[in-house]
């Protein structure tokens, strides 16, 4: 019976998909990666001999000198190929090269609970996964710089039914405290330009009261959820007497998360009383914060989102004045500009209960600058 032959064609497919697909296949096995890299490289040597064995003719001898230069080359490849496989097992075992985005998932029953946080590798391109880079964006304590402008246009706002605009500047930093904990800080720099109120009356523009968040976060998961929590604290720092309340307050914060599969859901909770300050009156506003965001499979970093931002002024002198409750929500995207990722959202919200100066629609619009670790 003949024995086969493989060609040097099946061989180089054999050891590519060896280089390729080998590390997933074997768990990262990379002695038995080794091992089948090197029975290809030496059949390929065994066919070298049979050329030089079979060459009576300086014509087949030509031949065979063609066949050892392009095993050659193919030397050359697979070797390189090891090495890039080398690279990614040290980058993979190695966690200052790993991107952390907090794209948490539950272990599952019987698992030991700990937070799994997506990892991605990265090169210099800035090359990252936009799926996961979206799930990270929407988690309000994942391990993941960032800086969202995000603009808010009040429509029909006031006596005179103009148009009011925030723009809400919120760097958000984390910290990795150890490997059970986290701090995720998040600074509110509000930009207001505030319409007429009535006729004669002249618009203001200018900066509204700072707010400051920071939220402790543990690194587990409870029954799949992650939690946050910590102090929130607002300063006087209004330009002008219309764009806030010159009012010193503090309170307490605190966000629940769930990532299952492409969704990620959950709600934030704030709280702030006034402790001190000029201005006239007290504060007492809550916030709540509830988020759904869908990623769509295989979407290119396309998503479906939610996220009212749901408000009460506890010291509204009308109870009917007491409530902002918008419903609504929009599309987002996570792209890439050159090497640098960004989010952008789009969502429009009709105010369901809202006090008489506020106007029926609010339109989101939001620029977040990604800065993965």
């Amino acid at each position: 019976m003949k024995r086969y032959e493989p060609s040097r064609t099946t061989l180089a497919a054999v050891i590519a998909g060896v280089t390729l697909f080998a590390p997933v296949a074997l768990g990262g096995d990379e002695p038995q990666v080794e091992a089948l890299v090197a029975e290809c490289l030496e059949e390929l040597a065994r066919h070298r001999e049979l050329d030089e064995l079979r060459a009576p003719s300086a014509r087949e001898a030509s031949r065979a000198r063609l066949h050892a230069d392009r095993d050659l080359a193919l030397n050359r490849l697979v070797k390189r190929a090891l090495l890039d496989t080398e690279q990614r097992w040290a980058q993979s075992a190695a966690s200052p090269d790993i991107v952390r985005l907090g794209a948490f998932q539950d272990d599952g029953p019987g698992e030991s609970g700990i937070v799994h946080q997506a990892s991605i590798d990265h090169d210099g391109d800035g090359v990252t996964d936009e799926g996961d880079l979206a799930r990270a964006a929407q988690n309000p304590i994942a391990d993941l710089i960032s800086i969202p402008f995000q603009n808010n246009t009040n429509i029909d706002f006031g006596g005179l039914n103009h148009e009011q605009n925030v723009l809400n500047i919120q760097p958000v930093v984390p910290f990795n405290l150890n490997e059970d904990w986290n701090l995720i800080t998040r600074t509110i720099i509000p930009v207001i330009y505030q319409p007429a109120a009535f006729a004669g009356d002249d618009h203001d523009f200018g900066l509204g009261d700072i707010q400051f968040t920071a939220f402790l976060a543990p690194t587990k998961t409870f029954g799949g959820w992650l939690i946050g929590g910590g102090p929130v604290l607002r300063f006087p720092t209004a330009t002008d007497e219309r764009l806030g309340a010159r009012k010193w307050a503090v309170g307490p914060s605190a966000v629940v998360i769930k990532i299952e599969g492409p969704w990620v859901i959950g709600s934030l909770f704030q709280q702030v009383w006034s402790v001190a300050g000029s201005g006239d009156g007290n504060v007492s506003e809550f916030l709540w914060q509830p988020f759904i965001n869908y990623n769509i499979p295989d979407g290119g970093g396309w998503y479906l989102t939610t996220s009212p931002i749901i408000t009460a002024n506890w010291q509204a002198d009308d109870s009917d004045d007491r409530w902002t409750v918008p419903l609504g929500g929009g599309v987002g995207r996570v792209f890439r500009i050159g090497s640098q990722p960004v989010n952008c959202s789009f969502q429009g919200f009709y105010n369901v209960e809202k006090p008489d100066v506020v106007g029926d629609w609010t339109l989101r619009f939001q620029v977040q600058l990604l800065f993965p670790r």
